[in-house]
């Protein structure tokens, strides 16, 4: 945690470092933003660069402004327009895709974008035998395991082939770990290709400095309308508080995931909040494998001592709803209304602890000081921790940086904690249970089901709804998966955020989107 005055130390550096590589004005004080310049208050500092290896929204947010996919999402909605591919089309089967590419793009090196671009992209992601497969890791590679072929059919076609229709392959690829690298860049580079990406995007790659910052700026040989910012700063600030003191001090242009209790210090003229629901869900894991929620009871309880509304009401100042189940309710074709969240009830918690002969179960809970899309994880975690020793449990907090969190979280509790806190941002239905609840999910076999939940049933109808080209069909399947998650309870489903950012009265023309990415082509910086 770094404090105020380093933090200002640290952009003074940022300031003169990037003023001697433009031409900026020299003539500003440590709490005065270039003009051009877009300073942004991240949440934490990015794991990897390289969108093949990333996970978290608070690295996507950078990289979409770096790189680009075949696809995108259109313009406030989660709907898929074209990008990098002009156009497309669909075998009757569901099984082939096809995709005209847009001719004259480079990427930031000078290298043509092109099939052979693409193909090596996939291959590199989803070929044991490719020259670069061994540059990852590659943790979302789930969203194309249906792909069996990707072939390259002229200079400006590729050619996909997959094992069975695949709904969601169109809004994965517009995902970011659908985003195109560079070939070239990467056979320079290899495994530190994260540290010095290279894409197709309005803004390329300038510079990261650890801890401190990651700079881009504006890419003037864009294939399409021009950055309307010289160059963004990205800085990781992982204290909520400092963040929000730096944003009220003028160290930053743009903060993004206010605290809730600190959003009524940002009052116009001077400053923006601009809000945005969105496909999110803040839950714990539940370790399902061993230990006191092994048992569906203890894993229930759990779910009937928090006090939901609480968290949300006075914890999150009324930013957020009370979660009823695994699929947020901004998938509204998908999502089950009947599902009633679970109440707090903490006699019904008490009386489920005394059947499952575990009235004072010990439980180890990790919790993360921030991270893209924790709220507030400090705050909400001891709220948790109290409700649930009320009931009787016996609560051991261990608390860690994001990336830590993570590097010990995403490989399975067993053995290490019995819960811990999680927050994800889906672009897809299927997303995140297919991700996260089913059995060949477990993190042994390279999925994110931390908990080691199974059950038979969820498998099959989640391995239907993605093969399914019938979206009632879909919504049908994805409805019962709900009803069945909500019962076995292998999480405690806690919100549905609405996401905030705040701007200062020299940024324009920005806009959240729904899905929790910063899009800053269009921004403009005073």
């Amino acid at each position: 945690m770094s404090s105020p005055i380093l933090t200002r130390r640290a952009f003074g550096r940022l300031s003169a470092s990037l003023l001697a590589t433009t031409a900026l004005s020299p003539a500003i004080a440590w709490a005065e933003t270039p003009p051009g310049v877009l300073v942004v208050g991240q949440v934490a500092e990015p794991q990897s660069l390289d969108p093949a290896a990333d996970t978290a929204v608070n690295d996507f947010r950078i990289l979409v402004n770096l790189y680009e996919g075949l696809v995108r999402y259109k313009h406030g909605t989660l709907e898929v327009e074209p990008a990098l591919a002009e156009s497309w089309t669909i075998s009757e089967d569901g099984t082939e895709y096809t995709f005209k590419l847009r001719s004259g793009v480079k990427f930031h090196d000078g290298t043509p974008f092109d099939a052979d671009a693409v193909k090596f992209n996939f291959d590199r992601m989803l070929v044991d035998t490719h020259p670069y497969h061994d540059t990852g890791p590659f943790p979302l590679s789930f969203f194309f395991s249906a792909v069996t072929e990707t072939t390259v059919v002229d200079p400006q076609t590729v050619h996909f082939k997959l094992n069975a229709p695949y709904a969601p392959f169109l809004s994965n690829l517009a995902y970011p770990t659908g985003l195109l690298v560079s070939p070239t860049a990467v056979a320079k580079d290899g495994k530190d290709f994260g540290r010095n990406p290279v894409g197709t995007g309005p803004f390329k790659f300038k510079s990261w400095k650890s801890n401190e910052s990651v700079i881009i700026e504006r890419n003037d040989a864009y294939w399409g309308d021009k950055a309307a910012t010289q160059a963004v700063i990205f800085r990781p600030i992982t204290d909520a508080n400092t963040r929000v003191a730096e944003m009220l001090a003028g160290g930053i242009d743009l903060m993004v995931e206010v605290p809730p209790t600190s959003l009524a210090q940002f009052t116009p003229p001077q400053f923006d909040v601009v809000e945005q629901a969105g496909p999110h869900l803040w839950f714990l894991i539940l370790d399902c494998k061993e230990g006191p929620f092994a048992d569906k009871r203890v894993r229930q309880a759990a779910n009937f001592a928090i006090n939901k509304e609480a968290i949300c009401n006075d914890v999150l100042e009324g930013t957020a709803v009370v979660a009823a189940g695994p699929t947020p309710p901004a998938f509204a074709w998908a999502y089950d209304k009947s599902l009633q969240p679970y109440p707090y009830d903490p006699d019904k918690a008490r009386a489920l602890l005394k059947e499952a002969g575990q009235e004072a179960p010990e439980i180890t809970f990790y919790v993360t000081q921030g991270g893209s899309g924790m709220l507030d994880p400090v705050a909400m975690g001891t709220a948790i921790q109290a409700d649930l020793a009320a009931v009787g449990f016996k609560v051991k907090i261990e608390t860690f940086e994001w990336n830590t969190f993570l590097g010990k979280v995403n490989p399975g509790l067993e053995g290490k904690a019995d819960m811990a806190e999680m927050a994800w941002m889906t672009n897809d239905p299927d997303t995140l249970p297919y991700l996260a609840l089913r059995t060949a999910a477990w993190p042994d076999k390279g999925g994110f089901n931390s908990g080691y939940y199974s059950n038979p049933e969820v498998d099959k109808l989640l391995d239907a709804a993605r093969t399914s080209t019938d979206q009632a069909e879909r919504a049908t399947l994805y409805k019962q998966m709900q009803q069945i998650v909500h019962d076995d309870a292998p999480w405690v489903f806690v919100a549905n955020w609405k996401q905030n950012a705040v701007t200062n009265d020299k940024v324009s023309n920005f806009s959240l989107e729904p899905s929790f990415f910063l899009q800053l082509q269009g921004v403009v910086k005073s």
